[in-house]
């Protein structure tokens, strides 16, 4: 599968933490969030994050640490959504998959944002959360990425590949937020209703086909 001719990235969140997202103005890395005391429910692996936090830095900007970038897939329905919708006994989310929202950005829009903002960023070509991921921070390598692990539906022999990553150094702004893809009828009418009294409304969607 060639590359998208207009890359989209996807962070997820559980639907409590909107809030808090849009009274900060946007999406915090984990070392941004530890600096604060932020309400709603935090989702993912408790050990991998602390190994993204300490361990792991990136190869293209050696000083930066995974866990100092706000991570986003360049797939909805992801290997991690999926641990979710498992409830996999190593997360401590154990709630499902249903309140978790798709907050969907353009990666040009983004990158554009960023370098005129002075704010590293990269993508990777598989997991950030393994001791062996390799990153790029060159547009121009962007097609690296394995495009048919990323869009595959069953992806059990390229799991690694289809979590590549773009990471974005400290922060994300809520402007470059353009669509919210939901699971229910319930969680979109959560969402429409935290979105009530903001200036940036993202469209709204009913996304079944996002979820397990």
């Amino acid at each position: 599968m060639p590359m998208p001719a207009q890359p989209k990235i996807y962070h997820i969140c559980h639907v409590d933490r909107l809030p808090s997202i849009l009274s900060c103005k946007g999406l915090f890395s984990d070392a941004k969030v530890l600096e604060h005391t932020l309400p709603g429910t935090v989702v993912g692996m408790s050990n991998i994050k602390q190994r993204r936090l300490t361990e792991l830095r990136l190869n293209s900007h050696p000083t930066l640490f995974v866990g100092q970038c706000v991570p986003f897939y360049f797939c909805p329905r992801s290997v991690m959504l999926y641990l979710m919708y498992r409830r996999n006994p190593e997360l401590d989310y154990q709630g499902g998959q249903d309140p978790i929202i798709h907050l969907e950005a353009d990666i040009n829009e983004t990158i554009e944002w960023a370098n005129a903002h002075g704010r590293r960023w990269a993508f990777t070509l598989s997991n950030a959360g393994s001791h062996y991921f390799e990153d790029r921070a060159n547009l121009a390598q962007l097609s690296e990425i394995n495009w048919d692990a990323v869009q595959a539906r069953g992806w059990t022999q390229c799991k690694e590949e289809k979590q590549s990553e773009f990471l974005i150094e400290n922060s994300f702004p809520w402007g470059l937020v353009r669509r919210i893809g939901v699971s229910d009828n319930i969680v979109y009418g959560q969402v429409l209703n935290i979105l009530q009294q903001q200036e940036h409304k993202p469209t709204v969607e009913v996304k079944a086909e996002w979820y397990y």
